[in-house]
C-alpha cells in the first residue's frame, strides 16, 4: 500500500489522475495538496471526496512546515508533483508567481523529500511532472523531442519548468533522492480550465464570440488525451528507473487552426448555429517568443515500459466535446468564479 502525496491535485491534469489512481489503487492512501489558486477546483473531485482513503489539503507547496507535517503525519512515501503555474500567457503578464512556485515550490518538496526519507530509498519516489517546452520550438521537419533533447525554453512559464527540471535532476544525482521526471505534451479532456484552447473555442463557439487564432494559426502541437497521461505516469512510477526522464506524448501532431476548424465541424453537427461556425474565426496578434512546433517521441516510453497512448485523437476529441456539452454548468461556474465558493459551501471542515 502507498501514501501517496499528489500537488496540484484540484486543478485540470491533477484531479484527473487522482480520480484515475484511485480507482485503479483503491486500497492506497492519497493526500491531495493543492493551493486552490485560480486554476483548483474542488469540484473536479466530488466523485472522490469521500473516499476513505482521499484526503484534502488546502495549502501551497512552499509551507515547509505544512509539508513536512504531511510527510510526517501521512508517511508520504510517494510524490506526484502537479502544482504548476502554467498558462504561457500569464506568465509573460505576470512571471513572479512562476518562480514562486515552478522553482521555490519545487524545491521545498525535494528538501522535505530528502530531510525525511534521508538514504532510505526503499520503495519511495518522487515524480516531476513537467512539459515539453522545456525544450523549445521545432521547425517542421526536425524530429520529435526526445529525452536527450537540448532544453532551450522560450517563455518564463517554460524557463521555471526547466529550472525545476534540473533541480529535480541535482537532487537524484547529489542526494541519491529517488526522482522520476515526465515532460508531457498539450494535454486535453474533461475538467481543463476554459482559458486553454480547446474548451475556449467550444465555449466561444456555442456562445456566438470570436475564435481568436494566435497570428497564422499555423503553431503545431502534440495533443496526448489526459487519461493517457495517467496511466503513463502510473508506467513510470511502477517501472521507471530512478533518475530517469520520460517524455509522454500522443503521437498526434495538429496546428491550431485545424484543431479549432475540427471543434467547428463537430459542433456544427452537434449544435447548429445560425451559421457554420468557422466563420468566427479571427485571427489576432501573435503572442511574444510563441514556440512554432513541439512534437513528442514517446518510444522510450513504449520500449522500456511498455507504454503507449490508448486513445486515437478522434475518439479523444469526440468524448472531449461530449464532456463539455453534459457538463456546461460546470464551464459556467468556472467561468463566472462560482466554483470557488465550492470548498466553503459544500466541502464542510474536511480541508
Amino acid at each position: 500500500m502507498k501514501s501517496l502525496l499528489v500537488t496540484g491535485g484540484a486543478g485540470f491534469i491533477g484531479s484527473n489522475f487522482v480520480r484515475y489512481w484511485l480507482e485503479r489503487h483503491p486500497e492506497d492512501r492519497l493526500t491531495n495538496l493543492d493551493a486552490l489558486t485560480y486554476a483548483g477546483n474542488l469540484e473536479n473531485l466530488v466523485e472522490i471526496q469521500d473516499h476513505p482513503h482521499y484526503h484534502f489539503v488546502q495549502g501551497d507547496i512552499g509551507d515547509r512546515e505544512l509539508v513536512e507535517k504531511l510527510f510526517r503525519e501521512k508517511q508520504i512515501d510517494t510524490v506526484v508533483n502537479f502544482a504548476a503555474e502554467s498558462h504561457v500567457d500569464r506568465s509573460i503578464l505576470g512571471p513572479d508567481a512562476f518562480i514562486k512556485t515552478n522553482i521555490n515550490g519545487t524545491f521545498n518538496l525535494l528538501e522535505v523529500a530528502r530531510a525525511t526519507w534521508g538514504s532510505h530509498v526503499g520503495e519511495r519516489r518522487f515524480l516531476h511532472v513537467s512539459t515539453d517546452e522545456v525544450y523549445g520550438s521545432l521547425n517542421a521537419d526536425e524530429p520529435p523531442f526526445m529525452e536527450t533533447h537540448q532544453y532551450a525554453p522560450n517563455s518564463p512559464y517554460s524557463a521555471s519548468k526547466a529550472s525545476s527540471d534540473h533541480l529535480v535532476r541535482a537532487y537524484h544525482h547529489t542526494y541519491g533522492l529517488p526522482t522520476l521526471t515526465t515532460n508531457c505534451s498539450n494535454n486535453y479532456g474533461p475538467y481543463q480550465f476554459p482559458e486553454k484552447l480547446i474548451p475556449l473555442v467550444f465555449l466561444n463557439a456555442l456562445e456566438g464570440k470570436s475564435l481568436p487564432i494566435y497570428g497564422d494559426g499555423k503553431n503545431i502541437r502534440d495533443w496526448l488525451y489526459v487519461e493517457d497521461h495517467c496511466s503513463g505516469i502510473e508506467a513510470v512510477l511502477e517501472r521507471g528507473r530512478l533518475g530517469e526522464v520520460y517524455n509522454i506524448g500522443g503521437n498526434n501532431e495538429w496546428t491550431n487552426i485545424d484543431i479549432v476548424g475540427l471543434i467547428c465541424d463537430r459542433l456544427d453537427q452537434l449544435r447548429p448555429g445560425p451559421t457554420p461556425y468557422r466563420e468566427l474565426i479571427t485571427y489576432v496578434r501573435d503572442r511574444p517568443g510563441h514556440d512554432r512546433r513541439y512534437a513528442i517521441d514517446s518510444s522510450k516510453m513504449k520500449a522500456e515500459l511498455g507504454w503507449q497512448p490508448a486513445h486515437r485523437f478522434e475518439t479523444g476529441i469526440e468524448a472531449t466535446l461530449g464532456w463539455y456539452l453534459d457538463n456546461l454548468d460546470w464551464c459556467n461556474r468556472v467561468r463566472s468564479g462560482e466554483y470557488r465558493h465550492y470548498l466553503e459551501t459544500q466541502y464542510g471542515q474536511k480541508n
